[in-house]
């Protein structure tokens, strides 16, 4: 299943820096950053709840935020992107 994820994490101070980090990797070892604090996974649903439930361990809920769209498995026709950055294919071939 397609999941769009997006976060914000308040870096007012340097505990807010570090959480920013280890979000960001989190996102980065699971899904395909699409823009600043964007990420697409095309996951089962399995390792999205373990990758959720790590981030959310990471957040301070009170001061970021997490979101969760639900794009499901026909995504593409969901998804209409416009300008910079090409787009890539999540089912594509991958080369190592």
């Amino acid at each position: 299943m397609m999941v769009l994820i997006s976060y914000d994490v308040s870096t007012a101070d340097e505990k807010g820096k570090k959480r920013l980090r280890k979000v960001a990797k989190e996102c980065q070892n699971h899904a395909q950053r699409v823009q600043n604090s964007v990420f697409e996974a095309d996951l089962d649903y399995s390792a999205f709840m373990k990758l959720k439930n790590r981030l959310e361990s990471i957040i301070d809920i009170e001061k970021d935020s997490l979101r969760f769209y639900y794009l499901g498995n026909n995504w593409k026709r969901r998804v209409e992107h416009i300008g910079a950055k090409s787009t890539y294919d999540p089912e594509g071939v991958i080369i190592i």
